[in-house]
C-alpha cells in the first residue's frame, strides 16, 4: 500500500468532477494533495482552480507535464479517454477515468497493456462497488438468506436532459446509453455472476436524428451454469436504478444501487415466504471509498492487475452486447 500522499490532476471540468470527485478529493488530505484543474477554457479552469485552492492549467497538457503530478483523474466525454489516457501513462502517472474507459475493446486492451507493462494503475470509476450496501447483498447472499442464487435483473435509466447539447447525446464525442447506463448494468452482473460471462442477448433502440442509442436491454448468461443477468438501461426513460436478486428461497432488492449519495440511508428488501425485512444502511460516501481504493491500488500490483482484468472484461462485454444489438 502507497504510504504518503499522491499529487493528483484533474483533466476537465465535467459536473462529476467539480460537484463531487474534486470535493472529496480536497476532503481526503491524508491520501491526495490536487495538484491543479485542467480544462480547455481558462475561465473555466480559474473558477474551479479558486473554488478548490489549487492551480489552473488553461490546458490538458501543461497539467500533465507537471513535474508534482503522480496521478491523474480524467473526466472527459469518453471519445477523449484513449488519447489522455494514453497520454497520462506515458508521463508515468495512475490513471482514474470516467466509465466507460474507452469506446473499444481494442482502445482498453491497448490501454490496458501499457498500464500493465508500466505497473501503473488504470481504474475506471465504478463508484458504487465500493458503497456498504454492496457488500451488505454480498454477505446475504454468502450467508443463503435467499437460497441458491437463480438469476437477476438490473436496471437503469434517467430522464430526458435538460441540456440537449448534452455529451451523453453526441455520437462523436462517444455517447450513448451503452457506454453510459448500460456500462454499469454490465458491471454489476459481473459483480454476482463473475467474470466467466457472456451476453447472450441485446438490443438497442437508436435515435436516427442523434445518431445514439437511446435505451437498450439484454441478457446476459454465466457460461459454466444457467445463472442469467437481464439487464435494461437508457436515457429519456421514467427513472430507475434497482437490482434484484432472485433466490430458491427469497429475493433482495433495493431501488438505489448505483447513485446512492453521502447522507442517504439505503434500504435493503429481503423477501421470503411470509416474511419481509428492510435492511437499513447507513449512509456512505462510495465517492471517497472509490478514491481511497485507487489510492490502495498505487504500488500494490496485485490490486493493480485486479483493475486491468476488469477493465478487458467490461470492455469485451460492452463489445459483445453492441455486436449482438446491430
Amino acid at each position: 500500500m502507497n504510504k504518503s500522499k499522491v499529487n493528483i490532476g484533474v483533466l476537465g471540468c465535467a459536473n462529476i468532477a467539480t460537484r463531487s470527485m474534486i470535493p472529496t478529493i480536497n476532503d481526503l488530505k491524508e491520501y491526495f494533495s490536487l495538484t491543479g484543474i485542467a480544462s480547455r477554457s481558462r475561465e473555466k479552469a480559474d473558477k474551479f482552480a479558486a473554488i478548490n485552492s489549487t492551480k489552473a492549467f488553461d490546458s490538458y497538457e501543461q497539467l500533465l507535464n507537471d513535474d508534482k503530478l503522480e496521478a491523474i483523474y480524467i473526466p472527459l466525454p469518453n471519445a477523449l479517454h484513449a488519447e489522455w489516457i494514453e497520454k497520462a501513462l506515458n508521463r508515468g502517472l495512475h490513471v482514474l477515468v470516467e466509465k466507460s474507459l474507452g469506446c473499444s475493446l481494442n482502445e482498453v486492451e491497448k490501454l490496458t497493456r501499457l498500464a500493465e507493462k508500466s505497473q501503473l494503475t488504470l481504474m475506471e470509476n465504478f463508484q458504487f462497488r465500493f458503497h456498504p450496501q454492496l457488500k451488505v447483498i454480498k454477505e446475504l447472499l454468502e450467508k443463503d438468506e435467499i437460497g441458491e442464487l437463480r438469476g437477476m435483473r438490473t436496471s437503469f435509466g434517467f430522464p430526458p436532459f435538460q441540456d440537449k447539447n448534452n455529451i451523453r447525446y453526441k455520437n462523436e464525442l462517444g455517447g450513448g446509453s451503452l457506454l453510459d447506463a448500460g456500462a454499469y448494468t454490465i458491471k454489476i452482473s459481473q459483480v454476482f455472476l463473475g467474470h466467466e460471462i457472456m451476453v447472450k442477448a441485446a438490443s438497442l433502440h437508436y435515435d436516427k436524428e442523434k445518431e445514439i442509442d437511446v435505451w437498450g436491454g439484454g441478457f446476459i448468461k454465466d457460461t459454466k451454469s444457467s445463472l442469467y443477468s437481464e439487464i435494461a438501461f437508457g436515457f429519456d426513460n421514467y427513472y430507475q436504478c434497482n437490482i434484484e436478486l432472485w433466490g430458491s428461497a427469497g429475493k433482495i432488492s433495493t431501488d438505489r444501487i448505483f447513485t446512492a449519495p453521502p447522507g442517504f440511508q439505503c434500504k435493503i428488501l429481503v423477501e421470503k415466504q411470509n416474511e419481509r425485512n428492510t435492511i437499513k444502511v447507513n449512509p456512505s460516501n462510495h465517492f471517497a471509498n472509490m478514491l481511497i481504493q485507487f489510492y490502495n491500488t498505487i504500488g500494490d500490483r496485485n490490486q493493480q492487475q485486479h483493475e486491468h482484468r476488469q477493465n478487458v472484461n467490461q470492455s469485451r462485454l460492452i463489445e459483445e452486447f453492441r455486436s449482438l444489438a446491430l
